[in-house]
């Protein structure tokens, strides 16, 4: 007999999750989310739920509370194993409540409900504090996930991930909607006017909530599904001006510490003056073949590399790599760009399907960086992924040991795309994360870190401050090691000592840029900001914690002592999670022991394919204390789940891929030379939408064909692709550049010629010529 999807009882009917609410409070370009998980066992037997769910992988857990009937418990922060000891007094009857940090990943949160009696409710507080990481077009991110793909284990590790594939948090999946709901409300506060608040879901009118336009709040419309990521991005005008707040400390705590003492964040975001850009460098293109990089997601992804082939500058080195379980690469090393190399790694290119099987990024990445740097020549590695692996932590490991002689642009693809894994790369490898959601294009994102691996890069940075001789700084974030354009700076710092209300500090930032020094200062009031509650001083914490925990994984086998116990007193001393504590609740309290056998329920969520754990998931999975297995997943429609999400997808998937295989963009793209140039022939004609004869009836007597249809080609794109333009622009000054060098007489004639023949008005100097 075939079951319906999500938590299951004995009997087959969902269990425990009622709904969510979510509450996300914004303040400048960081954020503090309340999610509110209500339960209710309706069983007749006392009930274990476990529930994992991903949280932004730069999060910092802060509170944790469950309020069961009407008894109110509020949890602690204590070291790991002390807090799994305490969660076994379920056993003995009592409620108990745990939350921690998955081992290989720090965006993955097991929460473990125990102990709820029958018929009984929980409701569940957890909340969290995270920075809004700054989007190409200057907009804040926030993303609630919905989605929790599965997190791959290597080959050779001791197991596999518990979870199954495409695991939704909630909403609509393959099969129908899950037996819970969602409430989401945010509100928005800055020193700066709210341009516009935007989303991938509908939303109700943006309310201002003061003449200024600084506050304002904002709602996800009635009858929202959660059957996707719900995307928020928050725009400011001025956004690039430099900011501080500073913190007050928390009342109760002792002078000195950390949560005793103010705290300043420093917000930098520069505008650099323009500069040329570079026309070297080694690129490294890591493409992941996973199966779940599958139909669209691989067509687009064979699209940018198209792209990102077409816009490398003369004179650079490149390479491919793809991967899954094992790895390919289109050439042994990498090799010179031209017209020869580029054709061949196209032609690869064309052929790549997602048939690589798991996803294993460990291994490519260490022989890309066991391969010698060339001279003169800066290596970029851009990683395309959907983030499905559960070593996250020693990949982003291996990036920032070898950070020193490479940049690293991640790609998230997908929703459930690890943001710990995404962000961490590019943070650790100083260059910039994007994520690729929904109906997003992948080019303009990818188009826009091409733009900041091909600026020349920011050395020399340092921070300096000047502050009163009675107050001290201790700086809690790591040094910055790259500034790029567009890219925004949060620098932690703690501040000891006593100051008068009208004192002000002073923060200087110096770096040099193509030779040239430059430098920004901020001044600052010491007198704390009101009602900003202890959102920067827990994510203060949060900074100094993860670069403690990176530090111990570093010296791991070594006889350096003393990093772990840090990171656990700083984690209970600020309430703030790390992968050595967890939050525990117990009700001591409560004298009456829960009569009958504990039931377990794991993971209260659909899941769009079939999955049975082997006799190995069960001995150790992504949250080791737990030793239960999963149930299988069915629809109500009789046939695997796999194949109804095959056949729900079909008509769309052939529909995008019908649509990618016309598109004229990049049929005209496919088209160009790698010195920039265009060639005069059929397929060209066919792309700008004449017949050859036309084409060739209209060029002047004196133009080569080559600067004829090079012409054309860019007057085409300036006239009828502006849209696209981030997409093409370093394409265009590619073929413009090659135009200038030929130091064609006619090129006037050219372009008057082509805007009658393509029926336009764009201008000579438009082209860049």
């Amino acid at each position: 007999m075939m079951t319906s999807c999500g938590l299951l009882t004995a009997q087959n009917k969902p269990v425990p999750l009622k709904s969510i609410e979510v509450e996300l409070e914004v303040r400048d370009h960081v954020a503090t989310v309340v999610s509110i998980l209500n339960y209710k066992n309706k069983e007749d037997k006392p009930l274990e739920a476990v529930f994992v769910f991903p949280l932004p992988g730069d999060a910092a857990v802060c509170h944790f509370s469950a309020k069961i009937g009407q008894t109110q418990i509020v949890a602690e922060v204590k070291e790991k194993q002390k807090a799994r000891e305490e969660y076994d007094a379920l056993s003995s009857g009592q409620q108990a409540f745990l939350l921690e940090e998955s081992d290989q990943s720090p965006d993955i949160f097991s929460l473990s409900v125990g102990s709820l009696p029958p018929g009984e409710s929980a409701s569940i507080r957890l909340e969290y504090v995270t920075e809004l990481a700054v989007q190409a077009d200057d907009g804040l991110r926030f993303c609630l996930p919905a989605v929790l793909n599965p997190r791959y284990q290597p080959r050779g590790s001791f197991s596999l991930s518990l979870l199954p594939r495409n695991l939704l948090i909630g909403g609509l999946s393959s099969v129908g909607l899950v037996p819970y709901s969602l409430s989401f409300s945010a509100r928005v506060s800055s020193p700066r006017p709210i341009s516009k608040v935007e989303s991938n879901c509908s939303l109700d009118p943006l309310q201002d909530l003061n003449t200024d336009q600084t506050q304002a709040t904002v709602k996800l419309a009635a009858g929202h599904k959660f059957d996707r990521d719900v995307e928020l991005l928050i725009y400011y005008k001025d956004a690039h001006q430099p900011t501080a707040v500073v913190e007050a400390g928390q009342a109760s705590a002792e002078p000195g510490s950390l949560m005793g003492d103010p705290v300043v964040m420093v917000s930098l975001y520069p505008e650099f003056p323009q500069s040329a850009m570079s026309s070297c460098g080694e690129f490294v293109f890591l493409m992941d073949r996973s199966g779940s990089m599958s139909n669209t997601r691989i067509r687009s992804a064979k699209d940018t590399l198209l792209l990102l082939l077409k816009s490398l500058p003369k004179g650079c080195c490149f390479n491919i790599y793809s991967f899954g379980s094992r790895y390919e690469h289109i050439f042994p090393k990498s090799v010179e760009y031209s017209q020869q190399t580029m054709e061949e790694a196209l032609n690869t290119v064309e052929q790549m399907e997602a048939n690589l099987g798991e996803t294993e990024i460990l291994e490519p990445l260490k022989h890309i960086y066991n391969q010698p740097c060339i001279p003169n020549q800066p290596r970029q590695l851009f990683v395309f992924t959907d983030g499905e692996v559960r070593n996250t932590k020693e990949v982003i490991d291996l990036v920032k040991k070898n950070s020193d002689s490479h940049r690293c642009f991640s790609f998230g693809i997908g929703e459930g795309a690890s943001s710990a894994l995404i962000n961490g790369m590019a943070k650790e490898g100083g260059g910039h994360a994007q994520f690729i959601t929904g109906t997003d294009r992948m080019q303009p994102k990818v188009m826009q870190s091409l733009r900041f691996a091909l600026q020349p890069t920011v050395v020399d940075i340092s921070v300096t401050w000047d502050l009163p001789k009675e107050v001290s700084v201790t700086v809690l974030s790591p040094p910055i090691t790259a500034l790029f354009q567009g890219q925004r700076s949060l620098i932690y710092s703690q501040l000891s000592g006593q100051s008068s209300e009208a004192a002000e500090g002073c923060v200087t930032v110096k770096y040099s840029l193509a030779g040239h020094p430059s430098e920004n200062q901020l001044h600052f009031s010491l007198r704390p900001a009101e009602d900003t509650g202890l959102t920067v001083h827990r994510l203060g914490a949060r900074t100094l914690i993860r670069s403690l925990e990176m530090e111990e994984r570093e010296h791991r086998g070594q006889q350096v002592g003393g990093v772990k116990e840090k990171v656990v007193h700083l984690s209970v001393q600020t309430g703030v999670s790390s992968s050595f504590t967890a939050f525990i609740a117990v009700n001591k309290d409560n004298s009456e022991v829960i009569q009958g056998p504990l039931v377990c329920r794991n993971v209260p969520t659909p899941s769009a394919h079939c999955y049975e754990p082997t006799k190995s998931h069960s001995k150790k999975g992504l949250f080791p204390h737990m030793k239960k297995k999963l149930p299988v997943f069915w629809n109500s429609h009789k046939m695997p789940a796999k194949h109804y999400a095959a056949s729900h997808m079909f008509v769309y998937e052939a529909a995008v891929h019908e649509h990618l295989s016309r598109d004229p963009l990049l049929q005209l793209v496919s088209l160009q030379e790698a010195s920039g140039c265009w060639l005069l022939d059929p397929a060209l004609a066919t792309a700008l939408g004449k017949t050859s004869k036309e084409v060739k009836k209209s060029k002047p007597e004196k133009g080569s064909n080559e600067v004829w249809a090079t012409v054309l080609a860019l007057i085409w794109l300036h006239a009828f692709k502006m849209d696209a333009k981030d997409e093409w622009e370093l394409l265009a000054m590619k073929a413009a550049s090659w135009l200038r060098a030929q130091n064609a007489p006619c090129e006037s004639e050219c372009v008057d010629a082509g805007n009658i023949l393509l029926g336009s008005s764009v201008k000579k100097e438009a082209l860049g010529l």
